[in-house]
């Protein structure tokens, strides 16, 4: 078997590769890029999925980075179960072939209870007194605490929120390499999310985006040229392209003002009631699954999202066969954003009337992605000073709410999510053999498998 490394750098497409990337731009010389024709929904949890499992999301099951579970009547995004995928993994395919192939699966979503050999993902602590204390989950269990103490503790606020930096994609990177070193895995996972917050945050002319390509292409040069020098061989991949997208749409605004979502009122604010309402809305970047409780209505609401400005397309089911996203998990209809547009999850009218969690970072509480928690409030006189004494008072042991997070979607200036882009906003494939200048998303598995038992 041969050994393959597969880097997984986060927002990065064909534009972004030039004078702020030398190390990428050498190294793909005697490579050949492919641009990835991306999966619907283009986002993280879908895309990964489809590359490890070979299938669409009609039968993996991953039609989002989170769902409306229909059992429980809630919306859950960010699930680390590995067990929610319903195909096999490449990993499992690979081991049928040769019992000797071992993986290690460095921060890929649904990173938790798989049959990898070896898992480190983020895992944060949720203390009794309300206290969010960073840290990751591995297997063996050994290896997060053998990490920690090596590399310092996982710098989750680094990886997602208003203060993201490189030092998460440096972690995971140096985390990466003491991995491979100790077991050797034929085939090594890396996920490097860190153009993944600037390119949503700034439009592309901004210093800022140029200033963390730089980082990333030197993290990708020390990372590529270690592994490299190990024996491995290296593949490049992302798992979508982030466009210019600075107009929200507010989905569900538009369902609550037809009398289609049920609220529930609690200490004065809104919540959204989703298993009571005829119908709402899952965003989730440029898609959204609208899931409809009466289906008596299910036309009226096909044509209040059609008639949406920002709305591209509303697939129903046989929309939702033609882009490989009929699954049972999927809204009863999905709906694409039209270029520079996104979704939000926002519900309420009233911003006074907002639920506590939506000005704060709380990925799991909001029924929705949340892009504006990459922001600190520009509204907010004194936010450092605050956020000090925030995190004193939480440190001290007193409860606080960390209510820096504005509610202003028009800050966001870039996502993801649709599939008819530019080919130059679309995901790429860097690898030593030359591929079709287009390839599909369900091919990269069997790519890996080649490389792996050539």
């Amino acid at each position: 078997m041969n050994r393959l490394a597969v880097i997984d750098i986060v927002g990065l497409s064909e534009k972004l590769i030039g004078e702020h990337t030398p190390f990428l731009s050498q190294w793909l010389k005697d490579k050949h890029l492919s641009q990835i024709q991306p999966v619907l929904p283009a986002v993280t949890c879908s895309a990964q999925t489809t590359y490890l499992t070979g299938k669409w999301p009609s039968e993996h099951g991953i039609v989002g980075n989170g769902w409306f579970f229909k059992d429980t009547q809630e919306v859950s995004l960010w699930k680390q179960s590995n067990k929610l995928v319903q195909a096999e993994n490449v990993w499992d395919i690979a081991r049928k072939k040769n019992p000797d192939f071992t993986v290690a699966n460095m921060f890929w979503w649904f990173n938790m209870y798989s049959t990898a050999d070896y898992t480190v993902t983020p895992r944060p602590q949720y203390r009794a007194d309300g206290q969010k204390k960073p840290d990751c989950y591995a297997k063996p269990a050994e290896l997060r605490d053998e990490l920690q103490q090596q590399l310092g503790t996982f710098p989750l606020f680094d990886f997602w929120g208003p203060r993201t930096t490189i030092k998460s994609s440096k972690w995971i990177a140096e985390a990466s390499k003491v991995v491979e070193e100790k077991y050797s895995p034929t085939l090594l996972l890396v996920y490097l999310p860190h153009l993944d917050y600037v390119l949503q945050k700034f439009e592309q002319a901004n210093p800022n985006v140029a200033k963390d390509l730089q980082e990333i292409d030197e993290l990708c040069k020390d990372l590529i040229s270690t592994l490299e020098k190990r024996g491995m061989e290296v593949m490049v991949l992302s798992e979508y392209g982030i466009s210019k997208a600075t107009q929200p749409v507010h989905l569900n605004r538009r369902l609550r003002e037809n009398g289609l979502i049920q609220i529930r009122e609690e200490n004065g604010l809104e919540l959204l009631d989703a298993g009571e309402s005829k119908a709402f809305a899952v965003a989730d970047h440029q898609v959204a699954h609208v899931y409809i409780n009466d289906l008596s209505q299910k036309e009226q609401v096909k044509k209040i999202l059609e008639d949406t400005p920002g709305v591209e397309l509303v697939l129903d089911d046989e929309g939702k066969k033609k882009y490989h996203i009929q699954h049972e998990r999927a809204g009863d209809l999905v709906v694409i954003a039209a270029e520079n547009n996104w979704f939000t999850y926002y519900y309420w009218l009233d911003d006074q009337k907002a639920p506590d969690f939506a000005r704060v970072v709380d990925i799991h509480k909001k029924p929705g992605y949340d892009p504006v928690e990459m922001f600190f409030d520009p509204k907010k006189k004194f936010i450092f000073p605050r956020l000090a004494f925030k995190l004193l008072k939480k440190k001290l042991g007193f409860r606080t709410l960390m209510d820096v997070i504005p509610l202003d979607a028009s800050l966001v200036k870039g996502s993801h999510g649709r599939v008819n882009i530019d080919k130059q906003d679309k995901p790429v494939l860097i690898s030593k053999e030359e591929k079709a200048l287009s390839i599909d998303p369900t091919q990269i598995q069997e790519l890996i498998l080649q490389k792996i038992f050539a």
